[in-house]
């Protein structure tokens, strides 16, 4: 699965030029929501080459919606558990003018296809509760909440935990 073309956005996967402007992306995404601080994503280490982490294990990949070379949004599916093949929905973001238009569900679509594709049983994401209208999306899409992590938490912030059964 490597390009679709949608409302004048590509969707494909992240390349080492874009790891700047996911990374930026990324943080903007989260100080918008007050969620610039220790356990999450915003500290991780390897946020500023995302690319190199997708790269370095099969079954993994960053999707990206690129538009006239701006990085509009982006979602990532990597490995969780995978004796049980779960995957785990990973720094799925939309650039914050443009949420509420259909782009993040476009992304959600294609990841989770992807997911399917390459033969995951499930996908796992962990997530806040003032994110209220990404946790709508999810539950829109068949996510159920969890009571806690489906293993441990990789964020030790995030408090609502939901999964989706894609096989």
């Amino acid at each position: 699965m490597s390009m679709t073309t949608t409302n004048n956005e590509e969707i494909r996967p992240i390349t080492p030029a874009d790891d700047a402007q996911v990374a930026a992306l990324i943080r903007e995404c989260l100080k918008a929501a007050d969620l610039d601080k220790p356990g999450t994503v915003y500290f991780d280490t390897g946020l500023d080459h995302l690319s190199e982490f997708y790269a370095a294990k099969p079954n993994r990949q960053y999707f990206v919606a690129e538009r006239e070379g701006q990085i509009l949004g982006g979602v990532g599916i990597a490995e969780y558990d995978p004796a049980h093949k779960v995957a785990e929905l990973q720094k799925f973001y939309v650039h914050g003018k443009l949420q509420g238009h259909g782009l993040g569900k476009r992304l959600l679509r294609h990841a989770l296809a992807y997911a399917q594709q390459v033969g995951y049983r499930s996908v796992y994401l962990e997530t806040y509760h003032t994110l209220a209208t990404a946790v709508h999306v999810y539950q829109e899409f068949g996510f159920n909440e969890l009571p806690g992590p489906l293993i441990t938490a990789q964020h030790s912030l995030m408090d609502q935990f939901l999964v989706k059964k894609i096989q």
